[in-house]
């Protein structure tokens, strides 16, 4: 198992940009694909961003396209994500999660290991 822990979040305008992190503990988690998830409040969580093992391919979310930047330091056991031009849509509690399996890096159901999320407030 590997442990968690989300950062980064906090309240910002429209256009502004965040810096999120998602340090990992316990197993290591080189081996794995990473991701982002969001959820807002009444609705499921869904999928922000992934990135491979290597670092050397990454999936978005038609949404955050061209304004979110995944990546990961395994030295540090750490992934990111790079947040720009934030909308008030982006509005939500940002998790972490370690891909366990599957062929759908989209699908929540083949995480595991979520952190306790972090806390992104857009105002407009």
């Amino acid at each position: 198992q590997v442990q968690l822990v989300e950062s980064g979040g906090g309240l910002v305008q429209t256009g502004d940009s965040l810096r999120l992190s998602c340090a990992a503990s316990g197993r290591t988690f080189s081996p794995y694909t990473m991701a982002w998830f969001r959820q807002a409040p009444g609705k499921e969580r869904e999928f922000v961003a992934a990135i491979n093992w290597s670092g050397g391919t990454t999936y978005y979310a038609d949404s955050v396209k061209g304004r979110f930047t995944i990546s990961r330091d395994n030295a540090e056991n750490t992934v990111y994500l790079q947040m720009n031009s934030l909308k008030p849509e982006d509005t939500a509690v940002y998790y972490c999660g370690r891909h366990i399996g599957g062929i759908d890096y989209r699908d929540l159901h083949n995480y595991n290991d979520w952190g306790q999320g972090t806390q992104v407030t857009v105002s407009s």
